[in-house]
């Protein structure tokens, strides 16, 4: 029987100030917010995403208000590139942590009329630059050192109108269990996040309807989605557990959701 004192211990979380977790996708939305719980927490950060500006904007923000060490990198996952700018830059030098997050969805034509750009978008960024990173990335990680993907409930369910974005997830899923299995026996831990509906404090829908504001809108009326800084506290969870204890997936939802498909839209007088 395990003593009080170990019992009360155990309720304590593992620090991890003063390491290095490199976040992707990080000018907005669930990226954004796992910058700043990083922060929070004490980490170093290098954070990355296409666009200059937002990026300078949270770096700025960030060291106004905690004293950590932040990299802003701009450039896109899927570039070569910008592997040659990080490594020269020293940015997976001494990395404990891999937030891979950049991703998007486009589109929600059926097949057969679905936009072709849309699909290999799909593809590039929730596929190939979350693979590309991971694989930069492994290489330089010691004992401790944790990858969190930004899967989706899509990755476990597909749906109607769904198409390449669950077929992308579904692939990013997969990859990350094999990575599980490669990297184990290393002391590396790896971690996806399967959120449902994400709204407050994202472009999801946005982007997914390319701009259109009413329709991005309706995907959460009547409803009390998730926020970006809900699933950042799921990874800041993830990432302070025990050097034993490895979250393989963490499947998050909206109470009022269950199922890709199965949303609770709430009457006035809820």
């Amino acid at each position: 029987m395990q003593s009080f004192d170990s019992l009360f211990a155990a309720a304590e979380v593992a620090s991890i100030a003063g390491r290095k977790a490199i976040v992707t996708g990080a000018s907005s939305g669930i990226g954004r917010a796992t910058a700043c719980a990083l922060a929070s927490a004490g980490c170093n950060l290098v954070l990355i995403s296409r666009r200059a500006d937002r990026l300078q904007e949270l770096e700025q923000e960030i060291q106004a208000r905690v004293d950590v060490n932040v990299v802003s990198v701009a450039g896109d996952v899927t570039d070569a590139a910008l592997y040659d700018e990080l490594t020269a830059r020293g940015c997976f030098d001494d990395l404990s942590f891999l937030i891979n997050n950049a991703g998007l969805a486009r589109g929600k034509e059926p097949v057969g009329q679905a936009d072709l750009n849309d699909w290999k978008e799909m593809i590039d960024a929730n596929c190939m630059g979350a693979f590309m990173m991971a694989n930069a990335a492994v290489p330089h990680m010691a004992e401790g050192g944790h990858i969190v993907s930004t899967g989706s409930i899509a990755g476990l369910e597909a749906y109607e109108g769904g198409s390449v974005y669950v077929a992308s997830k579904h692939a990013l899923h997969a990859f990350m269990k094999v990575l599980r299995y490669e990297t184990y026996s290393r002391g590396i831990r790896c971690t996806t996040i399967a959120p449902g509906f994400v709204g407050e404090g994202t472009e999801f829908s946005e982007v997914r309807f390319h701009g259109d504001m009413d329709r991005a809108a309706s995907v959460y009326e009547g409803m009390r989605e998730l926020r970006a800084t809900d699933i950042s506290a799921q990874i800041l969870w993830a990432l302070r557990q025990p050097a034993h204890v490895n979250l393989d997936m963490i499947h998050v939802m909206p109470s009022d959701q269950g199922g890709a498909t199965r949303i609770h839209r709430r009457g006035p007088s809820e």
